[in-house]
């Protein structure tokens, strides 16, 4: 059945995290991403330090405009012809220009497609805040309808995507000894892992959706055995983190006789300034430090089956269907359940 032509959306916003195009960009840029979160000064500069090494440039920016010039072709070809706007979190463009600028060319009704499979502060709830916040910067924004899609770590596209990319760097180590699998995702503190969910679901929803993708790539490897360890730490010392961390489990598997490993960023959906400089450059080099294999599978981005998975999740709610009391769904920066994904109190220094 046809929706009605005023249920129908016509416009995509793609959600994403934002990344500095230039070194004078980098400090304003993380002051946008760590304000508020108590990051200590020292941490700050040891970032700034690790952007300054390529140039001040996130690959995120280019990856994101890939992703969307391949996600246009792919909706175009199965006849959904609907425009892609981008907007950022933390970095021009922001999202209260994209709003602006879908209000202006027409658009009442949007998708908003984030560029994170997962629940949580960071992952899930920051978005319906961003969403909420750039509505109150759009004038005549009341007229707008601005529907975030669900959490979609679970999806056979997302899932299929990783497991491709695994095969491609199991294929760059080459013939030897089996290797062994290691996924990745960005830690949070354990206080925000524990309110990661529903107050009904108990939390801890961020990790054990992490672990649950991670099996479920391992399960399409026919891989038995891997491990799920975490990186890119940056909050105060004295806050217990998600752990282990990639270079710490790397010297922890040496010490077994481990002498290969792929690495999979199963919690990243491209090239954040994360995956380049802590798998890339200091996992890649702890590894060589120990004489270990090392490869690193590639992020999911432009693969097909993910594409295929995002113009799936658009065209299930572009007519006005879908199940919009899927984990993560919401309208206008309102929560898909009360007390969802919440940050948990800031700790007294």
């Amino acid at each position: 059945m046809t929706a009605a032509a005023s249920e129908q959306f016509t416009a995509v916003l793609f959600h994403s995290f934002g990344g500095p195009d230039g070194p004078e960009d980098v400090r304003p840029f993380l002051e946008n991403v760590t304000r508020g979160r108590g990051v200590p000064p020292e941490r700050l500069e040891e970032v700034v330090e690790h952007y300054l090494h390529f140039g001040g440039i996130s690959p995120i920016n280019r990856l994101n405009l890939d992703m969307i010039a391949a996600l246009q072709a792919e909706l175009r070809s199965r006849g959904t012809d609907l425009p892609i706007y981008f907007g950022n979190r933390n970095w021009t463009p922001f999202v209260a220009d994209a709003l602006t600028a879908l209000r202006s060319d027409g658009h009442r009704r949007v998708l908003v497609f984030p560029t994170s499979a997962w629940g949580g502060y960071s992952g899930c709830r920051q978005y319906h805040e961003d969403l909420a916040g750039a509505l109150a910067q759009v004038d005549g924004s009341s007229d707008l309808l601005v529907r975030k899609l669900p959490q979609f770590w679970d999806r056979p596209g997302f899932v299929a995507a990783a497991a491709a990319a695994v095969r491609r760097a199991l294929a760059e180590l080459g013939e030897g000894a089996p290797a062994r699998l290691v996924f990745t995702a960005h830690s949070i503190p354990l206080g925000a892992d524990r309110t990661a969910g529903p107050p009904e679901d108990g939390g801890h929803l961020y990790s054990r959706q992490v672990a649950g993708a991670a099996q479920r790539v391992a399960d399409e490897l026919g891989v038995e055995n891997h491990d799920l360890v975490w990186q890119s730490r940056s909050g105060p010392p004295q806050v217990p983190w998600l752990e282990p961390d990639i270079c710490d489990h790397l010297d922890a598997l040496a010490e077994e006789g481990v002498g290969r490993v792929v690495v999979c960023p199963i919690g990243f959906v491209s090239d954040h300034l994360e995956v380049v400089w802590d798998l890339d450059t200091e996992a890649r080099q702890r590894a060589e430090e120990l004489g270990m294999g090392y490869a690193r599978a590639d992020t999911v981005g432009t693969d097909p089956a993910f594409l295929a998975m995002i113009a799936d999740l658009i065209e299930d709610y572009a007519d006005g269907g879908g199940d919009t009391s899927a984990l993560g769904c919401g309208d206008n920066g309102a929560l898909c359940r009360p007390g969802c994904c919440q940050l948990p109190p800031r700790p007294t220094r």
